[in-house]
């Protein structure tokens, strides 16, 4: 029996890997609901839907078979570079090197897209591809967030709790809004996704190599506060270093 501890942490994790992800697909599908009909974007999202539940059927099983220290590690790098890759573009966002995600300009993106693709004879196909592959895309990345969270340690029911809440609360208030989610802080979501997954990634590779953390679960919290100093010193000496280089142009 795990305790709140343990649960909390992979939840959490979950859930706001899993919000981020799936606020950037209901942009799209919206966009092809909104540009030509439900029907084709209804039709993308649970064909990329399906394809998803086989590839965990298939794949899923798998873990099972490999023993709980090489998965531990395996996960654990895994988790490290997908954290970073995160972490790294959060903070040349926080530091002004690169501009801001924008759920409304990545939402007149695609619909000006479409738009364009209207005259075509096969617009409405087109349009169904493109909910499919945001949907499938960000889909995949859920799926990994979820089994790279609760695999480790045998909690990816509770890693799955959080992704399908997350799933739940962006429908709701994608239903109540009718537009993209532009007012949720996602690239502050961003930055604290990319140091959780971090910080379980450098968890569970070492728990992988055999390491006995102090306090056990409780050292997340603790590799989680080391990785938010690093992160916020870089965004400080970043900003500074961007404001020198716009002052000297």
């Amino acid at each position: 029996m795990h305790n709140l501890t343990a649960i909390m942490p992979t939840v959490t994790a979950a859930f706001l890997g899993s919000f981020v992800e799936v606020v950037e697909a209901f942009t799209i599908v919206l966009a092809v609901a909104l540009t030509r009909s439900w029907r084709p974007a209804l039709v993308g999202s649970a064909l990329a839907l399906a394809l998803l539940v086989v590839l965990v059927l298939i794949f899923g099983p798998l873990f099972a078979l490999i023993p709980l220290q090489v998965l531990q590690f395996m996960v654990g790098v895994l988790l490290i570079l997908f954290g970073m890759r995160w972490l790294r573009k959060a903070i040349l966002r926080a530091s002004g090197f690169i501009a801001l995600h924008d759920e409304d300009a990545a939402f007149a993106k695609e619909t000006d897209i479409l738009k364009r693709q209207a005259a075509e004879k096969r617009a409405d196909y087109m349009a169904g591809m493109a909910a499919f592959k945001a949907v499938l895309l960000e889909g995949v990345e859920v799926v990994f967030i979820v089994i790279a969270v609760g695999t480790a340690h045998g909690m990816t029911a509770y890693a799955g709790m959080g992704a399908l809440a997350a799933v739940l609360v962006v429908l709701i208030i994608g239903a109540m809004a009718h537009r993209p989610l532009s007012q949720v802080p996602e690239n502050a979501l961003k930055f604290a996704v990319g140091l959780m997954l971090t910080a379980f990634g450098v968890f569970w590779a070492g728990e992988g190599l055999g390491a006995s953390w102090p306090g056990a679960d409780l050292s997340l919290l603790g590799i989680l506060a080391v990785l938010c100093a690093f992160a916020f010193a870089a965004v400080s000496m970043m900003r500074s270093a961007h404001s020198n280089l716009r002052a000297a142009q």
